[in-house]
């Protein structure tokens, strides 16, 4: 039960998101655009997880590593089980962006 909640939120080994970053990943921060624009990770693209299942079509390669990230990990959790839903292959939760940050 403990590894299925680990997993629902993304939690689980570490990972290296310097070396995700290195191997082309992008990412993508579901907070709301006023959130986005308070403070974000450069060269994210904001797309606010109440509409990511409509934007789909934005994110081209299904193979691409995607990251999600957001205010508290909460939001990009979902985020990737929506991905992951969608046919993309490598997803990661990265968590809080600000957190985020100071891994890539």
């Amino acid at each position: 039960m403990l590894n299925t909640i680990k997993k629902l939120f993304g939690f689980g080994p570490k990972i290296n998101f310097a070396e995700v970053m290195n191997s082309g990943a992008v990412i993508i921060d579901v907070r709301t655009k006023k959130e986005f624009q308070e403070g974000h990770i450069i060269k994210s693209t904001n797309i606010p997880l109440d509409t990511l299942s409509n934007h789909l079509s934005r994110l081209k390669d299904k193979n691409q590593p995607i990251i999600t990230c957001c205010a508290s990990g909460m939001r990009s959790a979902s985020a990737k089980r929506i991905l992951k839903a969608g046919g993309y292959k490598v997803v990661y939760n990265g968590g809080a962006w600000n957190s985020l940050q100071s891994k890539i």
